[in-house]
C-alpha cells in the first residue's frame, strides 16, 4: 500500500495532543479580551453576556460534532475545501477556498497580527509619519495611516511564515509553546480575579443604566443576542482550522474528531470562566464608559489595571502579545493547506500545488499566503474585515455542515469511524443559526454584507480561467 505522505507530499507531523494545541491555538486570540465590551453594550447585563459566549460556544461546539464527522471520513490537508467538493461539486468548494485567500483565512491573520502590533506599542512606541503623509488616501483606504503598527504586523507575518516553511513541527512547537503561556495566564487572571477581594457577586449582577425598563421585545432580544454572538464568533474564530491539515495528523480518521472535541470543550469552559472573572471585578457600565472613552481600550486592559494597578497594562499587553503571536502562528500554518489543495485541483496558482523538497511543506502556498495578508495589513480596514470574516465565513460553515446530512443519503454505506450524535438534531440546528445570522446580519450591516458576497463572488473570473474554460474555447470557425 502506498505511503500516504508519498502521494500529498506532505509529512505527518501532529499527534493527538498537538492537535488538540493548535485547535485551541488557532481560537484564543484578540476576541477573549476585546469582545467583552461590545457585547455588554448590546444585552445590558453581565449574565447575557456569559450567555452569548456560552450559547456561542454550543454552535460552535454543534458545528464541530457535524464536520468532525466529515473530517473522519475525509482526512486529508484542504479539509472544507475538499469536503465541499465531494458534497457540491467544484464550483462551490472554488468559491470557498478562493473567499479563505481573499477575506476568511488572510483578514483573519491581517487582523490579528495587527492587535500585536497594537500591544507591542504599549511597550515600544511605535512609528508614525506626517500627518499629511498619513492622510494620504485611495479607494477610501490610508496604506500610511499608523505606518509602525502595520510594519510590525506585517513583519510578524513574514517571521512566522518562515517559521512554517522550515517545518510544520516547527510551527505546532511555537503555538505549543505559546498556548501553555496564554492559558496560564488566563488562569492568573481568572483567580486572581475570584480570590483577590477585588469583586462580587453583587458586582456581576448589576446592570446597564440603559437596560430597556419595559425590557426587551421578542425579536429585539433575538436580534441583540445574535449580534452579541456575532461579536462572540470572532473569539471562536478559528475552529474550522484542524480539517486544513488532516494529512499531517497521525492516525488522523480517529485523531482529528477527538482534537476538534477536545480543543473546543477547553475553550468554551477558558471563555466562560474569563468573562466571568471580568464582570465579577469591574461594573459592567463602568467598563463600556472605559471602552467608550477610548476606542483602543481593551475591556481586559481595564479589568487587570483595575485588580493590579497602573502596571496591568503591561501584563495584560503581555498576554495578548502572546496570545495574538501563537494565533497568527495557527492561522498561517493551517490555512495555506487550503491554497495547496485547491492548486493540486488545478484551481489555484500551479505552484502553490509544489512542497519544498526538504521540509515537505507547502512553501509558495506559505508565500502567497503571506504576501495577500500583508496586503491586507496596509489596506487599514481591520475592523471592517474581522466583520466580514464572521459573515463570510457563515456562510460556508452552514454549507459545509448541511452536507453531513447530504453525505448521509449520498454515501449511506460509506464506513464512519465517527458518527454525529443526536443527528440530524445537531447538524439542522447550527445550519438554522447560520440562516439566522446571516439574514440579522443582512438587515444589520447591509453594506458589509454585501461586501462579503462580493468577495466570494469574485472569483467567478479566476475559477472560468483555472477550470479551463478560457484555455479549452475552440477558435471561431471563419466562413467565407
Amino acid at each position: 500500500m502506498q505511503d500516504k505522505t508519498a502521494v500529498t507530499g506532505l509529512k505527518k507531523s501532529f499527534g493527538l495532543k498537538m492537535a488538540i494545541i493548535i485547535v485551541i491555538s488557532a481560537i484564543v486570540g484578540s476576541g477573549v479580551f476585546k469582545k467583552a465590551a461590545p457585547m455588554a453594550a448590546l444585552l445590558h447585563t453581565p449574565g447575557l453576556v456569559v450567555l452569548a459566549w456560552l450559547l456561542a460556544g454550543i454552535i460552535i461546539l454543534f458545528g464541530i460534532l457535524s464536520i468532525a464527522e466529515l473530517s473522519a471520513l475525509f482526512p486529508s490537508s484542504g479539509g472544507p475545501f475538499l469536503w465541499l467538493e465531494k458534497i457540491y461539486g467544484k464550483p462551490l468548494s472554488f468559491f470557498y477556498g478562493w473567499s479563505c485567500f481573499t477575506v476568511i483565512q488572510t483578514a483573519a491573520i491581517a487582523s490579528v497580527a495587527f492587535v500585536f502590533a497594537g500591544a507591542l506599542d504599549t511597550f515600544f512606541a511605535l512609528p508614525h509619519l506626517s500627518v499629511a503623509a498619513e492622510s494620504i488616501h485611495f479607494l477610501g483606504l490610508y496604506p500610511l495611516k499608523n505606518i509602525g503598527a502595520k510594519i510590525a504586523a506585517a513583519l510578524l507575518i513574514i517571521t512566522l511564515t518562515l517559521v512554517n516553511i522550515k517545518g510544520a513541527r516547527n510551527g505546532g512547537n511555537v503555538s505549543l509553546l505559546f498556548t501553555l503561556l496564554i492559558l496560564v495566564a488566563i488562569i492568573a487572571i481568572v483567580f486572581i480575579a475570584f480570590f483577590g477581594g477585588m469583586g462580587s457577586t453583587a458586582t456581576l449582577q448589576l446592570a446597564t443604566a440603559d437596560l430597556p425598563e419595559s425590557g426587551y421585545t421578542v425579536f429585539g432580544f433575538i436580534s441583540a443576542m445574535v449580534l452579541a454572538m456575532r461579536a462572540a464568533f470572532w473569539g471562536y474564530e478559528g475552529w474550522i482550522a484542524l480539517g486544513f491539515i488532516g494529512d499531517e495528523i497521525n492516525e488522523s480518521r480517529k485523531n482529528l474528531p477527538r482534537a476538534l472535541i477536545a480543543g473546543i470543550c477547553i475553550v468554551i469552559l477558558v471563555y466562560l470562566l474569563v468573562n466571568s472573572a471580568y464582570f465579577f471585578v469591574m461594573p459592567v457600565d463602568e467598563m463600556i464608559a472605559g471602552v467608550q472613552q477610548n476606542e483602543n481600550s481593551i475591556a481586559a486592559v481595564l479589568v487587570v489595571d483595575k485588580m493590579l494597578g497602573d502596571g496591568g497594562a503591561y501584563i495584560i499587553s503581555a498576554m495578548i502579545l502572546v496570545s495574538t503571536f501563537g494565533c497568527t502562528n495557527a492561522t498561517i500554518l493551517v490555512s495555506a493547506r487550503i491554497y495547496y489543495a485547491m492548486a493540486c485541483k488545478g484551481l489555484f496558482f500551479k505552484k502553490a500545488a509544489l512542497t519544498h523538497p526538504n521540509n515537505k511543506t507547502p512553501h509558495y502556498a506559505l508565500t502567497y499566503q503571506c504576501i495577500w495578508a500583508c496586503l491586507l495589513v496596509f489596506s487599514g480596514s481591520f475592523d471592517f474585515l474581522t466583520d466580514l470574516v464572521v459573515i463570510s465565513g457563515f456562510i460556508f460553515f452552514g454549507l459545509i455542515v448541511w452536507g453531513v446530512v447530504r453525505l448521509r443519503k449520498k454515501m449511506k454505506d460509506a464506513a464512519r469511524s465517527f458518527k454525529t450524535p443526536l443527528y440530524p438534531l445537531i447538524p439542522v440546528v447550527f445550519v438554522l443559526f447560520c440562516i439566522l445570522l446571516i439574514v440579522i446580519s443582512f438587515i444589520e450591516s447591509p453594506y458589509k454584507s454585501l461586501t462579503g458576497l462580493g468577495l466570494i463572488l469574485s472569483g467567478m473570473p479566476f475559477y472560468w480561467y483555472w477550470n479551463g474554460k478560457l484555455r479549452k474555447r475552440k477558435p471561431r470557425r471563419i466562413t467565407e
